[in-house]
């Protein structure tokens, strides 16, 4: 009977080591830095959760600036430092923000942050910031920001928060540059400014590259509503590579 006891009092002891090992090893994987649950909150917003694509927000802001590559790359660089750090300054502040008061908290910090970067663009890139002004200005509006704001910041670690930004910005961002990577290209021949389809001359016969071949400028590609059209481009052929975007009804 004694023997009986013991032994059943070893198994209870195995099964407690085997929990503590497994909770172990699973809060090592939450807390690590690259862990499965963090590459997540990061990769997501480039495809599955895109803020453009995929939840349909920050329009305004993909039709007015993506005429040319450059200022879509600045503006992209702008939101990436603007919400990554937002979040982590929301969520550092998280526990002791009273909630009547968290809207205007959270427009003071991104306003602050906003503030920020359009000095550091008077001062580094001063043609590019005339050219951005105002959108750069308008960063504080944007609903994608504020929304990251309200749903994970208030809710999550710093960390995470960090990643959250930055994964959410990134996916923007990359949609901002695809749409004026095309605009730019069909619309003035240009990339970055640098003539990527021949120079045009004023006769056929001075113009070289595609220019040389009779190829004109596609001014439609300027106007913003050229930029819904290759919005739903890029929504029809990320969903037909992806298709558990596509709704059911």
């Amino acid at each position: 009977m004694s023997s009986e006891t013991n032994q059943n009092s070893k198994t209870e002891a195995e099964k407690k080591k085997v929990e503590m090992l497994l909770f172990l090893s699973s809060s090592e994987e939450k807390e690590h830095f690259l862990s499965k649950a963090n590459r997540k909150i990061l990769k997501d917003p480039l495809n599955d959760n895109n803020p453009i694509t995929v939840q349909v927000l920050g329009i305004c802001s993909a039709l007015a600036i993506t005429v040319q590559l450059k200022p879509a790359i600045v503006m992209s660089l702008a939101v990436v430092f603007v919400m990554a750090f937002s979040n982590v300054i929301i969520s550092l502040l998280r526990n002791s923000i009273p909630s009547r008061i968290r809207i205007i908290v959270q427009l003071v910090v991104v306003a602050a942050m906003v503030i920020l970067v359009d000095q550091i663009l008077k001062a580094y890139a001063f043609d590019v910031s005339k050219q951005l002004s105002i959108f750069i200005g308008l960063i504080i509006t944007n609903c994608i920001i504020m929304g990251r704001l309200e749903a994970f910041a208030l809710g999550n670690g710093v960390y995470k928060s960090f990643l959250d930004g930055i994964g959410n910005a990134a996916g923007y961002g990359l949609i901002l540059i695809v749409i004026a990577f095309f605009r730019e290209l069909f619309g003035s021949g240009k990339l970055l400014g640098y003539e990527v389809l021949g120079h045009k001359g004023v006769t056929l016969a001075e113009s070289t590259g595609l220019y040389g071949l009779g190829y004109e400028d596609n001014g439609f590609f300027l106007l913003s509503p050229m930029a819904l059209i290759v919005v739903g481009i890029i929504i029809w052929v990320q969903r037909s590579g992806n298709r558990k975007l596509i709704e059911e009804n």
